[in-house]
């Protein structure tokens, strides 16, 4: 699906002026989820379809899992049963070639969970969720897409500053200066704030199907149970005293001393 572009149809439902198609009697406003194939775009992708008629991208930025991440893409889409004219794969491949960081360049190393490091990992990809929500921003411009839908969490994640809600204020700012006048399209990162357990909850509560997601940053059979993204899904299943139906290599017990 490399290259993959929108495409209007007409199979699901009324055009609006942007040529942007609605699902027969849901006159919801055109909004695109960024879904990578982890549990948080997935749950966040559910969660944002009552408000919003759901396009969805997805982005190859040559990491380590990129094949399993577009696999669950797939299936999360169809989950959502969002039509393939509405599902954008795209390609950011230079990420790959610009590298230093663990998840793009091989010749840095995956490190072990260390959940309480104050420093920026090294598993940050520098600056990658700009790139992606630029991307998104171009195709809403082109569809007349109003929101603009991202997973991240800053409250209870590894600490990456393009997670942070600064971040998001300084790129609405941009989109509105840098868009055509009127074009109201709106970043929106409804998680920004929520434990990684809540959202574990809220995707319980939805019926969302966890074991088609991805969130480890090896690319094993089995997720490996002791990098940063691994310790933190399982402790948020953990704190939602809820099984997490991955497999994995290994599942210590990332649980805090007191569950906030």
């Amino acid at each position: 699906m490399p290259g993959s572009s929108y495409r209007s149809t007409n199979s699901y439902g009324d055009r609006n002026a942007k040529g942007y198609e609605l699902t027969s009697g849901e006159k919801k406003t055109p909004g695109i989820a960024l879904v990578s194939g982890g549990m948080d775009s997935l749950v966040m992708a559910s969660f944002c379809r009552s408000e919003s008629e759901l396009a969805l991208l997805h982005v190859n930025y040559g990491q380590r899992t990129q094949a399993r991440e577009l696999d669950c893409f797939l299936a999360v889409a169809d989950f959502l049963e969002v039509p393939a004219a509405r599902r954008l794969v795209a390609d950011i491949g230079y990420l790959k070639t610009i590298g230093g960081n663990a998840l793009t360049d091989e010749s840095v190393n995956v490190p072990k969970a260390d959940l309480e490091q104050a420093e920026v990992p090294v598993t940050y990809v520098p600056f990658r969720n700009a790139h992606l929500v630029a991307i998104a921003v171009s195709w809403a411009e082109v569809i007349g897409a109003k929101n603009i839908y991202i997973g991240a969490v800053a409250a209870d994640s590894s600490g990456y500053p393009d997670c942070r809600p600064e971040f998001y204020e300084a790129m609405n700012e941009t989109i509105r200066q840098g868009t055509k006048d009127g074009s109201g399209i709106v970043v929106k990162a409804p998680f920004l704030q929520f434990k990684k357990k809540d959202i574990v909850r809220l995707g319980i509560s939805m019926g969302v199907p966890f074991e088609h997601t991805w969130s480890c940053y090896q690319n094993g059979e089995k997720a490996c149970g002791v990098c940063d993204s691994c310790a933190l899904r399982l402790r948020a299943f953990a704190e939602a005293d809820a099984a997490d139906p991955l497999p994995y290599e290994t599942r210590p017990d990332y649980r805090r001393t007191k569950t906030l």
